[in-house]
């Protein structure tokens, strides 16, 4: 399942630390490879505490965490929407991913110049939010042109309702809002998917800070927090400086002692990289046996035979049935044996759904 966050930000607030952070990952922990597919775009394993005690127990052959793609997005200037710099590539990077980091400069530092000559996060966030949102607008607009026919005849009624969903949003862009905030059911939103509107992703706002900040916030989160109060969207705060400063340290032990100094339990970077997995609505289920160990990725809210075609597509074409553990149950009573013995392993059919952390194993035949 590929899975794709890009990173987006104004020159000097931080991004590209930020992703040179990510890139070093591997070195802060075993369990976080980093490939490089192309120079701006890394494949990093989400961080996840459960498969190391489940390595424990069943002593695999190997371990499999799961994977989210950071695209490291440059280029954006003002009038990126028509094309300026490099507004194009830009974009069309933003329009392959499935969710956007939003990173913003929340720090003070006269040795670091900003490129609109004084810091301000929310302008910064709005410059961005300017540009995809007239590019959303083009696209709507192009959109109308194609429909406005059918729907003003009306006896297309899948065509009027498209109509008027575009409206709704023509009218909430131009507001100088996001797609994403837009009232909007389910079904509205399936019905004008093929848009694909920027400003409808998931968004995360990383507010990178100052060590001093790196607990509690300071001024400039708190503008952001409350300039998007109304988006539906995730804030992180991150110390870019402290992670490359973690990222230079070789030993577990080092890192442990560093960020308890600071007031932390664990990295931005690993913050970061759970939120992003948590912002694309994804969860985790485990297979776990003496050849490997491995976390699967999944949508929240998919079926046994949903879960089971990650694996192989023939899984879920002959689904018969999933034999399931709870992660709680297996961890208390320590393997698969004790757990059928204690009546903690279950039979599900096809209308199960899938729970985070379940340990799971599929009966099929194809």
């Amino acid at each position: 399942m590929g899975l794709k966050c890009g990173i987006v930000g104004l020159p000097n607030v931080g991004k590209s630390t930020l992703f040179n952070c990510l890139s070093n990952a591997k070195a802060q922990a075993a369990n976080f490879p980093f490939c490089t597919i192309e120079p701006n775009v890394g494949v990093i394993t989400v961080p996840d505490e459960r498969l190391n005690a489940l390595e424990k127990l069943v002593n695999p052959q190997r371990v499999l965490p799961t994977t989210v793609e950071i695209v490291d997005i440059a280029g954006l200037v003002r009038g990126a929407s028509k094309g300026e710099g490099l507004g194009n590539q830009f974009l069309g990077n933003i329009r392959e991913c499935d969710a956007i980091l939003h990173v913003l400069r929340c720090f003070d530092d006269p040795n670091v110049v900003h490129v609109d000559g004084q810091v301000n996060p929310v302008r910064d966030k709005e410059t961005i939010d300017f540009e995809l949102q007239l590019k959303d607008l083009d696209t709507i607009e192009k959109k109308m042109k194609g429909v406005e026919k059918a729907a003003k005849v009306g006896t297309d009624k899948e065509a009027k309702k498209t109509y008027e969903i575009y409206q709704t949003l023509k009218a909430h862009l131009e507001k100088g809002l996001s797609a994403r905030s837009a009232e909007l059911s389910e079904d509205e939103w399936k019905m004008v998917s093929d848009l694909w509107l920027l400003t409808s992703k998931p968004v995360m706002y990383v507010c990178n800070v100052d060590e001093g900040s790196v607990v509690n916030g300071n001024k400039h989160v708190d503008a952001v927090r409350e300039a998007v109060k109304n988006e539906n969207a995730e804030i992180l705060i991150i110390a870019a400086a402290i992670e490359a400063d973690i990222a230079q340290l070789e030993s577990y032990e080092d890192r442990e002692a560093f960020l308890s100094d600071l007031g932390l339990s664990e990295s931005g970077v690993a913050k970061l990289i759970k939120q992003a997995y948590k912002l694309l609505k994804l969860q985790t289920y485990f297979t776990a046996g003496v050849k490997e160990v491995r976390a699967w990725t999944i949508h929240e809210g998919m079926t046994a035979p949903q879960a089971a075609g990650v694996i192989h597509t023939d899984f879920e074409k002959g689904f018969i049935r999933a034999e399931v553990i709870h992660y709680n149950d297996f961890i208390t009573y320590g393997s698969e044996s004790a757990c059928r013995d204690a009546g903690k392993l279950a039979i599900e059919g096809k209308e199960y759904i899938v729970q985070d952390g379940d340990l799971m194993h599929f009966r099929f035949n194809v």
